[in-house]
This record gives C-alpha cells, structure tokens and sequence, in this order.
C-alpha cells in the first residue's frame, strides 16, 4: 500500500511534464485516470522514439494510469466528467487559462458537484498576469526565469540545458501541491484551486543567482562562489581517451587532497584566487588531466576523499552500481512492447512503498470499465461510441 492508497486523480493531462506529475501521484498509490481525446489521445503517444508502437517515454511516464476516452466538446463527454468528479479527490488539467470555463468544467463549476475536489491547473504563466495568453515551452519558460541567461555564460553565449527543467520542475512541484492540498483538506474537510505556473517553479531553483545579485554581484565574480566553469576546482575536465570527469571539490579538504593526488600541493593555497589567476590555474590542471584517462583517473582517487565522478554517456549511466544498488532502473512488462526498461520512484518509504503495479495503458484501454462503473450499460456504450463521445 503507497502513502497515496486510496485517492483517485482525474488526469485531464499531456505530454511531458504533466503526465510526470501524475506519474509521481500513481507511483504512491494514487489511481490517475488519463482522460484522453477520442481520435489521437495523448499525443507523445505517437511521438518519437517510438519502440514497436508508442513512445517510450510516454511508457515510462504513464505507467500505473489507466486511460480512457472522452470527448470534452460533446455535452455527453463533459456531462461524463461531472458524474466522475462525484467519485474523485483531484482534477489535474494543463490546457490555457479559460478553457476548462468554457466547457463548462472550471473549478467553479466543479466543486459544485463535490466541494471537497482539489482542482490543480498547470500552465506556462499561470492564470493571470500579462503573460497569461502566451505560449511557450521550457526554453521560454528558463529564459524568462534567467536560468537560459545563467547557463553556458562562459561560453559567451546561453546553452540550452540538457533536459527540460521548467517541464520537469512544474511536473514535481504539481505533484507536491496536490499532495500538500490533500493533507490540508483532512484537517479543513475542504477542497480548493491550485494555480502552477511552469514559470514560477521554475524561477524558485534560481535562488543562488539571484540571492548572488541581490548581494550586489554576479555568481563567479570575485568575492563569489565560482560554480559555472570558470574555476579549476569546480569543473569538467577532458581526459586522455577523450572522455571527461567532473570534479566538484568545493570545500577546502577536497581541494587540498585533488592537488596532493594530482601532485601540485603548491595550487592548494590557491583556489579562490583572482580571476587572472584563476584561468592560469585552470589552464594547468587541464594539461595535467589531459595526461591520463578517465578510468586511470578514477581509480588513482578512489578512497582519496574528493569529489570526483565520470561524465557518464546514458548507456553508462543504467550500469552504474550505485544506481543498480538503489534500484532506480527495472523492467516492466508490456501488453505490445514486451518488457521495456523504466527508470523508479525515487523516494524509499519504510512503511508506504511506492510501486511499479501495471504498465502504461493502452489508448482508451478502461473506457468501458469506467462507464459501467459510472452506471451505463452495453448499448449505452456503443451509442457514447457512435456518437463520437469516447
């Protein structure tokens, strides 16, 4: 039994970082229904990379959710949503501010029908402001956030970050509010509206930057913490084989025993030097890195207390003992694709372990055991069917 046993999830939700946040809820127990459009449903379904018929990301991120179809714009669809809302704890929608209102599906008019439903909209900008009409994706988002700005600024350019942080950020951050609005609600036996903006959630994980600037400097100038390339004992180094090592040798001890292993103790006095320095410094420590290779490496400064690890390529990342040892990679079994490889729930609960129980589903694959829960019989069905409802 998860910590989220028992609480059922409307997952009006697409793509990426919203079908994350619900995948977090259904890990933990929750039962996520995925509401889905008739004729293409979720459309990272069909997406690239694709393994025998659907996207494998999409496997991994809707694993433990049921699916059905429904067609919002029909008054029979909506009027489906309605009878479902009596049973559930939470709606989940991620489509631009004002859309859910028109169909007649807002907060508004949801809890209504049942005033203890936790209703979470997540969207770009959030429900108000200037930006609130706007369309965007991550890299609008980080970049209206100054993490875009922050990123690769050595380079004398921004660098677009390696995975989607606003997506991934928003999908995390979902997750928590619903789960905070849960709690809240068996102390108040209420329900209520979680705006999230992507924007927002994001901007929280710029703290440093910006507590940096409020100080009145910019994060890697003199006087700072030099954390973005520019300095030689927090840095990615080339190796010998070409492959790289990241050092993360902050505090002093490390430091002190990354220039003893790499026989310079004569650079231990300076790490924190001026900026003219520092580049000289950098420059040799490259050099000396660049005469062994990364296993070399890595095997001279085991057990020598610094902060050191393999820049890994993802094929090297699923074999990494650590992770092996957490259990953060299993299989899971797939009606269609067969076993396909999934990346776990992060957290380890002692008493209320989260869970992999099915795969992803297929497309529409409850629709009809939701409906006959909901009451409706056979030729109901068939008739919602023809009429282009589910």
């Amino acid at each position: 039994m998860g910590p989220l046993d028992g609480v059922r999830v409307l997952d009006f939700s697409r793509l990426l970082p919203f079908n994350y946040a619900t995948l977090l809820l259904a890990d933990m127990g929750a039962e996520v229904l995925k509401i889905e459009e008739p004729i293409l449903g979720d459309y990272m379904r069909w997406a690239p990379p694709i393994l025998k018929k659907e996207n494998a990301v999409f496997l991994i991120l809707n694993r433990n959710k049921k699916s059905m179809k429904l067609n919002l714009k029909a008054e029979k669809g909506r009027e489906i949503v309605r009878k479902l809302v009596k049973k559930y704890d939470v709606v989940f929608e991620t489509f631009r501010p004002g859309v859910m209102e028109k169909l007649g599906l807002g907060y508004s008019d949801l809890k209504k029908i049942n005033p203890k439903i936790i209703y979470c909209s997540t969207t770009g900008y959030g429900q108000d402001g200037p930006y609130v009409d706007k369309p965007g994706h991550d890299i609008n988002y980080i970049s209206i956030a100054g993490i875009l700005g922050v990123t690769g600024r050595h380079t004398g350019a921004p660098v677009i970050p390696g995975i989607p942080i606003a997506d991934m950020s928003s999908g995390v951050f979902s997750a928590l509010a619903i789960v905070s609005a849960l709690l809240a609600r068996e102390r108040t036996g209420k329900g209520q509206y979680i705006d999230v903006s992507m924007t927002d959630t994001v901007l929280t994980f710029n703290v440093l930057h910006i507590g940096t600037h409020i100080s009145g400097y910019s994060l890697g100038e003199e006087g700072t913490l030099s954390t973005l390339g520019e300095s030689a004992y927090y840095n990615v180094y080339e190796t010998k084989d070409r492959e790289f090592i990241a050092f993360g040798n902050i505090e002093g001890k490390f430091w002190a025993n990354f220039c003893k292993v790499i026989g310079r103790e004569d650079l231990i006095g300076k790490q924190f030097v001026s900026k003219k320095e520092e580049k000289k410094v950098l420059s040799e420590v490259r050099e000396i890195i660049r005469t062994k290779t990364r296993d070399e490496w890595l095997k001279i400064m085991e057990g020598q207390d610094i902060c050191v690890t393999p820049v890994y390529s993802i094929r090297e990342v699923i074999q990494d003992p650590q992770l092996r040892h957490r259990k953060m990679f299993t299989e899971v079994e797939h009606p269609v694709e067969g076993k396909t490889l999934h990346v776990a729930f992060p957290l380890k609960f002692s008493e209320t372990p989260a869970t992999i129980r099915t795969p992803a589903p297929l497309f529409g694959q409850h629709t009809n055991e939701v409906l006959k829960e909901l009451g409706y019989n056979e030729e109901e069905i068939k008739s919602l069917e023809k009429e282009g409802v589910i």
